[in-house]
C-alpha cells in the first residue's frame, strides 16, 4: 500500500513540472533572452526583411540575408522566426528558380551570401526553385574572375581586389555546398581563399589584418609595395574570422588544411585582444588606433568578435577562455551599445553602415573615411551577429 502511495504522489510531482504555471515561467525566461528580444525589436519595427531600414533599395543582399539567417536559428523556439527569414528569400526566388534583382555576370561577391538561407531552405521544404538558385550561385563561383594567386576579386568592378568582407561572402557557403552536395572539391577552394587573404594581409608586427589587398596595386588606396589597404577596419576582420568558425563546421575532420585554419583562427583573435578596448571589452572602428580623436567604440565589429569567441570555444577551436571573454564583451555591448525603451523595445547603436573602398564616390580608406561614414542604428551588420552571439552564449 505504502509504494502504491508512493507511486501516485511521484506522479503527483513529475505532473507539475508540466503545470501551466512553470510553463508561462519558462516562456517568460526565454522571452527574457536577448537573442530574442532582439530578433523581435527587429520583426516588430518591420515586418518584412525586404524593407529593412530602407525601403527605397531593395535588394538581394548580403546583410538582410545574414539578419534572416540570424533571426532564423530561433525557429524552434517559434515558427515565425523561419518563417521571417523565408519571406525575405522568396521575395526575391521566382518559380523558375531565377532570382530578381541578381545578375551573375556583375560577379558580385556579396550576393552570394543570401544562398546559406537558400540551401536551408531547400534542406526544409525540398522545393526545386530552391535548388536552381544555388546552381546559379555555383556557377558565379566557377567562373568569378581571381587575381594570379587564384584569390577571389571582391567583384568585377574591384578589378585584382581581394577583401576581408569577401571571404565570410562565399567561403561558408562553398563549405556547406560542398558537404551537402558531396562535391568535395570545393572545400580545397575555401581553404585556398581564406590561407591566401592571410597571407596577403596579416601585419606582422601586430597580426592584425588590413583591410584589402590591390594585386595589381593601382588603386590610389594601396600602398605601392605591398597593394595593401592602410588600416585595419573592425567589422572586416569580424568577417573573417566568422568565416573560418562557419566554415569549420563543414570542412572535414582530415582536411588536411583544417588544423591550419584553426591555427590561423587562434593566431588571428590573439592579436585581436591587444587591441580589445579594457574598460569596455569593446572593438574601436579602426582596431589600433582608439586613443585617437574620432575614433569609437563600434557595435558590428565588436559583436562579431562575440560571436567567434564564444563559438570557437564551444566548439573547442579557441581555449575556453575566450568564453568568458565573450560574455565579457556582450556585457560590454549590452552596456554601452543597446539601449531599451519604456516598452521593452531594445536598440543597438554605433555600428557602422557601411565601408569600402574604390568606387565613386572614392574611398580612400583613410582613418578619417573609417571615423565618418555614417552610423546606423539596429544596421543589420551588428543585429544579425548580436543575436548569434546571444544563442551561443544562451543569453
Amino acid at each position: 500500500m505504502k509504494q502504491i502511495i508512493y507511486i501516485i504522489v511521484l506522479v503527483i510531482l513529475l505532473g507539475c513540472n508540466n503545470t501551466p504555471s512553470n510553463k508561462s515561467q519558462q516562456h517568460q525566461k526565454t522571452t527574457r533572452k536577448w537573442s530574442v528580444k532582439m530578433a523581435d525589436a527587429v520583426m516588430q519595427e518591420y515586418d518584412s526583411l525586404v524593407y529593412y531600414l530602407n525601403p527605397q533599395k531593395v535588394k538581394w543582399e548580403y546583410d538582410y540575408a545574414f539578419l534572416g539567417q540570424a533571426i532564423d536559428r530561433l525557429g524552434d523556439l517559434d515558427p515565425k522566426y523561419s518563417e521571417y527569414m523565408q519571406a525575405y528569400i522568396d521575395y526575391f526566388v521566382r518559380e523558375d528558380g531565377s532570382i530578381y534583382k541578381y545578375k551573375l555576370s556583375d560577379y558580385n561577391i556579396d550576393r552570394v551570401n543570401p544562398g546559406k538561407n537558400v540551401i536551408t531552405l531547400y534542406k526544409r521544404t525540398g522545393n526545386e526553385k530552391y535548388k536552381k538558385v544555388i546552381d546559379q550561385l555555383v556557377l558565379q563561383m566557377k567562373e568569378h574572375p581571381k587575381t594570379k594567386s587564384d584569390g577571389y576579386w571582391h567583384k568585377k568592378r574591384y578589378p585584382y581586389q581581394m577583401w576581408l568582407d569577401g571571404i565570410y561572402m562565399a567561403s561558408p557557403f562553398l563549405a556547406q555546398y560542398a558537404k551537402e552536395f558531396n562535391e568535395p572539391q570545393w572545400f580545397d577552394v575555401v581553404t585556398h581563399q581564406i590561407k591566401l587573404i592571410y597571407s596577403k594581409t596579416r601585419d606582422e608586427k601586430s597580426g592584425l589584418l588590413y583591410h584589402a589587398w590591390d594585386e595589381s596595386k593601382q588603386q590610389k588606396w594601396s600602398d605601392p609595395e605591398t597593394g595593401l589597404s592602410p588600416h585595419f577596419w573592425s567589422r572586416a576582420m569580424g568577417w573573417y574570422v566568422m568565416a573560418i568558425v562557419d566554415v569549420l563546421d563543414f570542412l572535414p575532420d582530415r582536411h588536411p588544411d583544417r588544423e591550419e585554419l584553426i591555427a590561423i583562427l587562434n593566431n588571428t583573435c590573439e592579436a585581436l585582444l591587444k587591441v580589445r578596448d579594457s574598460e569596455s571589452a569593446l572593438w574601436y572602428q579602426v582596431l589600433d588606433q582608439g586613443n585617437r580623436e574620432g575614433n569609437y567604440l563600434e557595435g558590428s565589429g565588436s559583436a562579431m568578435f562575440a560571436y567567434v569567441f564564444a563559438k570557437g570555444a564551444n566548439k573547442g577551436y579557441l581555449n575556453q577562455a575566450y568564453l568568458n571573454l565573450a560574455n565579457e564583451t556582450f556585457d560590454g555591448i549590452i552596456n554601452h551599445l543597446i539601449t531599451e525603451g519604456t516598452d521593452g523595445k531594445i536598440e543597438m547603436k554605433d555600428i557602422c553602415g557601411g565601408c569600402g573602398l574604390g568606387g565613386n564616390p572614392y574611398r580612400d580608406g583613410s582613418f578619417e573615411y573609417y571615423i565618418t561614414e555614417t552610423k546606423v542604428t539596429n544596421d543589420t551588420k551588428g543585429v544579425a551577429p548580436f543575436i548569434l552571439a546571444a544563442i551561443e552564449l544562451d543569453r
